[in-house]
């Protein structure tokens, strides 16, 4: 989305204490439906009728004029029916924000609790956090709306695949595999969301969520190309078993009110523009109950820019037939009267879009009359940047931080330091004293901020301050490197806060590099050669840094990686250095090499390897090639191992449908290979898993949480498996789940694996397809084999 800066606020907690007692409703706007307004005995506002009557009873009252002005984000009221307007875009991305006109902080509201960045709570593999941050956030914004501060759109989560290292909205996501990317889809909606059902209010949502931005988006800028222009030529596997895999997981199990299009194309079409994508796919398939919005200027920017179409209104015809329910700009009520008056679209394709629209809003209550007798009127200022928030906020930055090296000591792993054996502690490097870079991008204005040397301060009984570098590009000759490596010297043990910000890597701005910026590496590895003891080296980046100098440097004791922690984030960091938290976090995105960039162009959308002609394939499903850190990396204090509890041996898959052209196209698969694969159309999917039952044990002398990752390789050939092209992935996550164990404890992890969802393979033609064979699951140490056969078809 094209944004507006904003302005960082280092604590507004005095300003919160004076805003408790202001009461929920002091600036709330005016709401539809009031008692003794004009539309109060029409049936649009009978709440006893069902939603989408009460929606097609509006549409059906207004003028053409009125209408079109409701095509677009920033809807124009309607005066004489008692309709506000509306401003559709608000975010709250990791925590209610800013970025977009629908939220204004000040006032009783002058800031939210600021949750680590997305890559950053994804490293927790933790589903229910996910969800817990959904509806924490999902409280703060439900009462700034009540104050007349916010919208109930929201339009979060951003669910894109992060493809490319270099991405600057990488950070944004939950990382690179698909299945970790629909778990965190469908659990934060759940949180946003709250749907409830009670009295004559059914199918009723706290909050609209919104998953964007389909499909197949993740370039900004790179190399003379940027999101405006880009034609992502994508094959219908990576369609299947990549890029749409987290849209589908938010709309058909987190059950999304909304679906954001992209700017680009995919395979020459306007995703916005792309009947087949937005109707046949989001509505059809996935069954979307909600709407489709673009992201902000996109149909302007398909006109214009791509120059899809050859006239404006050939534009609002394109979009409104393809699906698309609410513009965010203004393009559709500049020009939707004249595409109607010309006949390129109908009323008809109108009205469906805003019936859509409307019905989202009445199931958020804003026909129902006065808000503050609803079930969320009671929220105001006391439930922003509450107690329960911001520890929430220190725990999830804790639970993402990722421990990537502890070297040996002479009697114990370095890590954690020790308070009385480390009194003082250099703290330096340019993320040292960071506040505002801890919140990455699509954040508000947090309720405060701890900084890493704050957090560390915490612990000992003196810090010693210098930056190293002015800023975090640390370039030209006159950085206080000198300063810190001297600080070092004096120092019982260092800590380095190194990385990235959003300066370096946000929207609009993709990385051409994987290196640390500057000279940041030269700091490092000179305050490392002089301090007196041990150096602890903490990252805050989105993407993946190439940090093998550090990581094959024996003089750097320690790495953590803590992602963009949220307004917490020097505490966790200081916490899990100290051994307040143990931490078990793992990395959601390959760390590459910086060789690996020469090999792989931004613009080549293409998943799996092309050994032939030199191209080494994309994240961990399909690249096998040298990694700094592997994708699921992530060290603990304690150690656990795992024995399979309970996993069968065999299963049968069951058939459905039409059994005569199942038998047949069964046979034929056996006269031309050796086995067979059953199209999951063809089977009978429904409570079709494998349990796994996994035993973990804490061998280790400290508690810890420790993430189960389940791994799946599909029968060995792919043609032997009846499937002609497929190309599985080496291996790919099945199922994940965190447990908490205590030292010398064991707990056991239940898991169900959907064998249509989770063990098919999608052939180039985009058909997910179950092959009968041998499958291997991965379990740390452990691989259990699960045959999989087809029930006899009695021929």
């Amino acid at each position: 989305m094209r944004r507006r800066p904003h302005v960082p606020l280092l604590s507004i907690l005095p300003l919160l204490l004076l805003a408790a007692s202001t009461p929920a409703s002091a600036a709330r706007a005016a709401f539809a439906c009031a008692p003794g307004g004009p539309a109060t005995t029409l049936p649009f506002c009978r709440q006893s009728l069902p939603l989408q009557a009460r929606a097609r009873d509006l549409v059906s009252r207004l003028t053409r004029s009125e209408k079109v002005r409701l095509l677009v984000n920033n809807a124009a009221g309607v005066p004489r029916l008692g309709v506000a307007g509306y401003e559709w875009w608000s975010e709250a991305l990791h925590g209610v924000s800013d970025t977009g006109p629908g939220v204004k902080f000040g006032g009783a509201f002058p800031g939210a609790t600021a949750f680590p960045q997305v890559i950053g709570a994804a490293a927790s593999l933790n589903a229910t956090l996910w969800e817990l941050i959904g509806r924490a956030v999902s409280d703060e914004a439900r009462a700034m709306y009540n104050g007349g501060r916010a919208g109930l759109t929201f339009w979060s989560p951003n669910v894109n695949i992060f493809r490319d290292p270099r991405w600057g909205r990488g950070q944004e996501t939950p990382g690179e595999d698909p299945a970790i990317s629909a778990r965190y889809a469908a659990a934060y909606v759940r949180g946003l969301q709250q749907p409830y059902s009670s009295g004559h209010h059914h199918n009723r949502l706290k909050l609209a969520a919104c998953c964007k931005h389909f499909t197949a988006y993740d370039l900004d800028s790179w190399g003379g190309t940027d999101r405006f222009h880009f034609n992502a030529v994508v094959g219908a596997q990576d369609l299947e078993d990549t890029f749409n895999v987290p849209f589908r997981a938010c709309v058909a199990e987190g059950r999304a009110a909304s679906v954001m299009c992209s700017y680009n194309q995919v395979n020459g079409v306007p995703t916005c523009a792309d009947a087949a994508f937005l109707r046949g796919t989001i509505r059809g398939k996935w069954r979307l109950d909600g709407y489709i919005v673009s992201d902000c200027d996109s149909v302007d920017v398909f006109f214009r820019d791509q120059h899809y179409t050859r006239t404006a209104e050939d534009a609002v015809a394109a979009t409104l037939r393809a699906g698309l329910d609410l513009d965010c700009g203004p393009f559709l009520a500049l020009y939707t009267e004249s595409a109607v008056a010309g006949r390129k679209v109908s009323d008809a394709d109108v009205d469906a879009a805003l019936v859509n629209t409307v019905t989202v809003q009445m199931r958020l209550g804003m026909f129902d009359g006065d808000p503050a007798s609803g079930p969320f009127g009671h929220l105001g200022p006391a439930d922003v940047c509450t107690r329960a928030h911001q520890d929430l906020a220190l725990d999830a930055a804790r639970q993402g931080v990722v421990l990537l090296k502890n070297q040996r000591g002479k009697h114990r792993d370095v890590l954690p330091l020790r308070p009385a054996a480390h009194r003082v502690v250099a703290v330096v490097g340019p993320h040292a004293d960071a506040t505002v870079a801890m919140i990455g991008n699509y954040a508000g204005k947090p309720c405060r901020y701890t900084t890493p040397l704050q957090g560390v301060a915490g612990y000992v009984a003196r810090t010693v301050h210098q930056a190293g570098c002015t800023d975090v590009a640390c370039r030209g000759k006159n950085q206080p490197i000198a300063a810190a490596v001297d600080a070092a010297r004096q120092a019982d043990a260092t800590v380095v806060v190194a990385g990235l910000d959003q300066k370096v890597e946000a929207e609009g701005l993709d990385r051409t590099s994987l290196l640390l910026p500057g000279r940041q590496a030269e700091l490092i590895s000179a305050v490392a050669k002089a301090a007196k003891g041990p150096v602890i080296l903490v990252l805050m980046s989105g993407g993946p840094i190439d940090i093998a100098f550090a990581k094959n440097d024996p003089r750097i004791d320690g790495i953590l990686w803590a992602g963009y922690p949220g307004q917490a984030g020097g505490q966790a960091i200081a916490d899990v250095i100290f051994g307040q938290h143990n931490p078990g976090g793992k990395l959601p995105v390959t760390w590459y090499p910086q060789d690996y960039l020469q090999k792989v162009p931004m613009t080549n959308m293409a998943m799996r390897a092309n050994p032939a002609r030199g191209y080494p394939g994309r994240t961990y499903r399909f690249y096998t090639g040298p990694t700094i850190h592997p994708f699921g990396h992530g060290l603990s204090y304690t150690q656990f191992t795992h024995s399979l509890a309970h996993a069968p041996a065999q299963l049968t898959v069951r058939l459905s449908g039409d059994r005569a052209a199942t038998t047949a196209s069964l046979l034929n698969a056996t006269r031309t290979r050796p086995a067979r694969a059953v199209r999951v159309a063809q089977a009978r999917c429904e409570g079709l898993t494998v349990p796994v039952h996994v035993d973990v044990r804490n061998v280790g002398d400290r508690d810890g949480a420790h993430a189960v990752l389940v791994y799946h390789a599909a029968p060995s050939s792919s043609s032997a498996a009846g499937v002609p092209g497929a190309d599985a992935p080496a291996r790919q996550l099945v199922a994940f789940e965190k447990v908490h164990v205590p030292a010398g404890g064991v707990a056991r992890v239940e898991m169900g694996i959907d064998v249509c969802d989770r063990l098919s393979v999608a052939d180039r033609n985009g058909v997910r397809r179950i092959p009968v064979g041998e499958h291997r699951l991965m379990i740390g140490e452990l691989t259990h084999s699960v045959t999989l056969g087809v029930e006899q078809l009695g021929v």
